[in-house]
């Protein structure tokens, strides 16, 4: 039971030491990784597309 109180002792100490984010970084972080979900999506999207099209050209 001690080393589980020690354990959370220092995690809340290691907390303290965090540099958050501000709200501002927050948001431009956001929206970079939606930007980059939809260009992803946008490349695997046609990738697919490309494929099954060589694929039936097979067939």
């Amino acid at each position: 039971m001690s080393e589980l109180i020690k354990f959370f002792k220092e995690a809340y100490d290691e907390l303290k030491r965090v540099t958050w984010l501000s709200k501002t970084e927050m948001l431009a972080s956001t929206w970079l990784v939606i930007l980059l979900v939809i260009v992803m999506a946008i490349y695997v999207g046609a990738v697919d597309y490309i494929i099954m099209h060589l694929f039936r050209l097979l067939i």
